[in-house]
C-alpha cells in the first residue's frame, strides 16, 4: 500500500484498504520482526520457537470472538489484523464464534457477566461471523475457516466434560489466574460458571488441534490465563507444544481507555457507530498516539509511517498522520466508499465550501453527531438559535447574527428574522446551522 497527495486537500491518504490490496512489509527480515515492530506482540510463548514457526510452512492459527454484543469493537479489530498479516504470511487462519463460551462468559475484573437468552446468543454468533468474514480470506489455499465451539459442546455430558478436560487442571492453578485472583479479591466473588471458563478455552484449543492441527491461539494479553490454559492442556493431554501470543491493551496518552467515546465503545457495525463517527475517532488521536495507532491498524509501511512520523513533528498542525489513519481505518471497517464520503462530509462541516454536492447519507451521520433541534420552515434564523442551544436567548441570537458568524449549510444568515426555509441540498429534511467557525447544530424540518 502506498501513499497518495491529494491536490484537492493537500494531505497523505492511504489507497483504498482491501483484501486484495493488503500485504505485509518486505523490508522486515521476518514476518515475527514486524509484529514486534508494530507492537502487536505484548507477551508469547517460547520467542524463539514461535519466530521459527510463524517463518516456517504454514500452519493453522486461531482467534476466539465470544458474542458478548452484537458487534464486535475496536479491540477486536487489533485481534482481525492480526490474524489478516499472520494469514498474508501463509498461515491458515481458523476465526472461532463462541456459541458456547458466549453462554458462559470470560469473568469480568468486578462482577458476573449477565446471561443472555441461547436465542440472542446464536443471533449474536451470526452476526459476528458475518463481521469476520470482511476481514479474513476465505479463499484460496489458506482460506480461512469459521468455526463455532457450540459444535464440540453441546452434546457433551458433564460427567465426559470432568473426566475427559477437567483432570488435567489444578484448582490452585486455576485461582492464581488474574481474572479469577481479581474476583475472589472483590465483593462480588466468583460463580462456578465463571470459574470454568477458562477450561472450555482450553478445551477449545485441544478440538481445534485435534481437529485442524491449530498450533497457535491469539487474545489479548489480559486474556494470557485462558490463552495459556489451552497450551497446558494440550502438553498435558498430548505432550505436544503448541504457541500463544497475547497482544497489548491499548490505552491513550492520556490515561483514559482507548475505543471509548464518552463512555460508548467505538463498535465495527455502522449501526452502532456510524462510518462519520469511525472517522471522527481516528481523526481526533493525540499526536502522542498516532504513530502507535498507524502501526497496528494500518497495512501503510514502515516508511509511510516513517514519513507521516516525519510529517507530525515537522507541521503538526495539518495532523497528517490523523487524517492518514482515519481514512485507512475507515475504508478497511465500512469500505473506500463511505470513508471518502464522510471524509467529504467532516471537511465541509469546518470548511466554508458549499455542502449541495455531498453524501446525503454521509452528511446525515454528521448532523447526528451534533445538538439539534426539529422547527418548521418557517422558525427564523434567531428561533433556531435558541432550540439547538447555540444561544441561551434571543438577545444573545441576535447579537450573533448581527456580528456575523451565523450560517445555515454554509449560507451566510445577516437578518434575526430570517426564515430556516424549506428542504435543500444536500438532504431532504436536514440542514447545518452554525455559530462561529467550530460551533455547529443540526436543524431538522418538521413536515
Amino acid at each position: 500500500m502506498t501513499l497518495c497527495y491529494l491536490a484537492d486537500t493537500l494531505t497523505l491518504v492511504p489507497e483504498q484498504a482491501n483484501l486484495a490490496t493488503q500485504s505485509n512489509d518486505g523490508s522486515f527480515s521476518s514476518l515475527h520482526e514486524e509484529l514486534v515492530w508494530r507492537g502487536l506482540i505484548h507477551v508469547s510463548t517460547d520467542e524463539k520457537a514461535l519466530s521459527a514457526a510463524l517463518g516456517g510452512a504454514p500452519i493453522s492459527f486461531y482467534c476466539g470472538f465470544d458474542p458478548t454484543a452484537p458487534s464486535l469493537h475496536l479491540g477486536n479489530l487489533v485481534q482481525l489484523l492480526l490474524m489478516r498479516r499472520l494469514q498474508l504470511a501463509g498461515h491458515k487462519p481458523l476465526a472461532l464464534v463462541g456459541g458456547s463460551t458466549g453462554l458462559i462468559g470470560d469473568p469480568k475484573p468486578t462482577a458476573e457477566r449477565v446471561l443472555r437468552e441461547p436465542e440472542v446468543i446464536a443471533s449474536w454468533v451470526e452476526q459476528l461471523g458475518h463481521q469476520v468474514s470482511r476481514f479474513l480470506d476465505f479463499s484460496g489455499p489458506n482460506a480461512a475457516t469459521l468455526v463455532n465451539n457450540l459444535d464440540w459442546t453441546k452434546d457433551l455430558s458433564a460427567i465426559d466434560f470432568l473426566r475427559d478436560i477437567g483432570k488435567y487442571y489444578r484448582v490452585g492453578t486455576m485461582l492464581k489466574k488474574d481474572a479469577v485472583a481479581a474476583r475472589l479479591n472483590s465483593d462480588a466473588g466468583i460463580s462456578y460458571t465463571e470459574f470454568s471458563y477458562q477450561i472450555l478455552q482450553g478445551m477449545d484449543f485441544l478440538r481445534l488441534y485435534e481437529n485442524y492441527g491449530c498450533l497457535l491461539q491469539t487474545g489479548g494479553s489480559d486474556q494470557w490465563g485462558n490463552l495459556t490454559s489451552g497450551t497446558d492442556l494440550i502438553h498435558k493431554a498430548l505432550g505436544v507444544s503448541v504457541h500463544a501470543v497475547g497482544t497489548p491493551l491499548i490505552t491513550n496518552s492520556d490515561g483514559t481507555k482507548f475505543g471509548k467515546s464518552e463512555g460508548n465503545a467505538i463498535w465495527l457495525d455502522e449501526a452502532l457507530t456510524s462510518p462519520y463517527a469511525m472517522y471522527q475517532f481516528w481523526l481526533n488521536t493525540d499526536d502522542r498516539d498516532v504513530v502507535e495507532r498507524l502501526k497496528i491498524f494500518t497495512f501503510l509501511t514502515r516508511s509511510d509511517i516513517e514519513a507521516l512520523e516525519t510529517a507530525l513533528a515537522q507541521e503538526p498542525h495539518k495532523r497528517l498522520a490523523q487524517k492518514a489513519l482515519a481514512l485507512d481505518v475507515t475504508s478497511l471497517v465500512h469500505g473506500r466508499e463511505q470513508a471518502l464520503a464522510v471524509r467529504e462530509a467532516s471537511e465541509a462541516l469546518f470548511g466554508k465550501d458549499s455542502l449541495e454536492s455531498l453524501n446525503p447519507e454521509a452528511f446525515a451521520q454528521a448532523l447526528a453527531e451534533l445538538p439539534s433541534a426539529t422547527l418548521n420552515s418557517q422558525a427564523t434564523i434567531a428561533e433556531a438559535l435558541v432550540a439547538t442551544g447555540l444561544c441561551q436567548s434571543a438577545s444573545e441570537a441576535r447579537r450573533a447574527i448581527t456580528q456575523g458568524g451565523v450560517s445555515l449549510n454554509n449560507v451566510a444568515m445577516s437578518q434575526e428574522s430570517d426564515l430556516v426555509g424549506g428542504p435543500r441540498p444536500p438532504h431532504p429534511s436536514a440542514l447545518l446551522l452554525k455559530r462561529g467557525k467550530k460551533t455547529f447544530a443540526a436543524l431538522y424540518l418538521s413536515a
